[in-house]
């Protein structure tokens, strides 16, 4: 056991040797982007390279003499395939910033290793309140779910639901909304008739929702990752349980701009509580959609979209203050306590927690030119994450 600890700790001093020694010797600046590009989850891959490739391709890559270069992964949502992917992209392509990681477990896998090897990890896209926790090299700029649930969380009670089921994908992200929703609903005066759990992988929501039918909740308070709300629609119209007074509301993931479209009328009218939509009606949020559409054959930037967006930014701007001479230190530093406006609204990096404070918009499904639209009808200002409260 404890031989097997000093070739461990021998093996994470080996990787943050070779990564400041790397750093030190080439002009280049690597991005290593760690993304799931196939399997349930490439909606969310698809959405954030395209978002950082157009960030790059409106602000050039050389920033503060250094010349970008962008090397791009498929770890397929498998923690394992991420983990050993980081551990390339430090030791041997002697990346500067590791960035993505579309879903939680991935994001935690990788922890360590930013840790270690003192790289910066920009999580775009995995929403869990925890990750922040997992490395003091963490920094976020999506979203975590605790910041939307509590927000539907208050809106419900006020808008005639008072009685509620609660069904999320069983995994981190779901954990945590089915957790602040319900306790602030309960806070509320709400009660939650039943809390149901679906397996995150091959997931069957048609026994889950017939059990929610049975119940006759005023609502079915929905999270499930991005990509799978187009399903959760579509059975939940089949069982014909708006016809029967239930109302959906959730997380923006179910309404995902990337599938909204698609999912036809039977959208129309559900609340969702998000921090982006693609109908944010600000100049800078139509020139954001103007620009992802034209760059990638009309599809809609979604929230995954924007949170790749940022992230490059942020990398972008602490290049820029260190002046291109920055280790991992140096960096993380100038990510910390950044302030701007976002085609999501405005924005900052919390300096103590390293994660994103932003406006959570409530918002409606609505027609709009013939499309689809998350349409924002109320705004809570600079929400943190209430997970890092407790």
């Amino acid at each position: 056991m404890y031989k097997k600890s000093l070739l461990r700790a021998a093996a994470l001093a080996t990787l943050a040797f070779a990564a400041m020694q790397a750093h030190a010797q080439d002009n280049k600046f690597r991005i290593g982007l760690i993304l799931p590009m196939t399997g349930q989850q490439a909606s969310t891959g698809r959405q954030v390279e395209a978002a950082v490739k157009l960030y790059m391709a409106q602000n050039g890559d050389t920033v503060g003499g250094r010349k970008v270069e962008l090397i791009v992964k498929d770890d397929t949502s498998i923690p394992d395939v991420t983990k050993r992917l980081a551990q390339e992209l430090v030791v041997n392509d002697k990346v500067n910033v590791l960035a993505g990681f579309g879903i939680t477990p991935s994001a935690l896998a990788t922890a360590p290793i930013a840790t270690q090897s003192k790289t910066p990890l920009v999580v775009m896209a995995a929403a869990t309140s925890s990750i922040t926790q997992a490395s003091p090299y963490i920094v976020r700029t999506s979203f975590t779910l605790p910041q939307a649930a509590v927000s539907m969380a208050d809106w419900a009670p006020k808008n005639g639901i008072k009685k509620v089921v609660t069904l999320v994908s069983d995994y981190g992200p779901g954990l945590d909304a089915e957790k602040y929703f319900v306790e602030r609903f309960l806070f509320n005066g709400g009660q939650v008739a039943e809390s149901l759990r679906v397996p995150m992988r091959n997931p069957d929501f048609a026994p889950f929702l017939q059990k929610v039918r049975d119940l006759k909740p005023d609502a079915l308070f929905v999270f499930v990752p991005s990509g799978a709300g187009a399903a959760v629609m579509k059975q939940f119209l089949e069982r014909g349980m708006d016809k029967a007074g239930i109302k959906l509301i959730g997380t923006g993931d179910v309404t995902d701009d990337d599938q909204l479209n698609d999912m036809g009328d039977g959208a129309l009218g559900v609340v969702t509580s998000h921090h982006y939509s693609a109908a944010h009606p600000s100049a800078l949020n139509k020139k954001f959609v103007d620009a992802f559409q034209k760059a990638n054959k009309g599809l809609r930037p979604n929230f995954m979209a924007v949170g790749g967006y940022d992230g490059m930014r942020v990398i972008y701007e602490a290049l820029k203050a260190t002046k291109g001479q920055g280790g991992g230190d140096a960096l993380l530093a100038a990510m910390k306590g950044q302030i701007f406006e976002s085609p999501r609204g405005p924005m900052f990096i919390d300096a103590q927690t390293r994660d994103v404070v932003q406006n959570i918009y409530l918002r409606k499904v609505q027609k709009q030119d013939g499309q689809l639209y998350n349409v924002e009808f109320d705004t809570i200002k600079d929400v943190k994450d209430p997970g890092k409260n407790k």
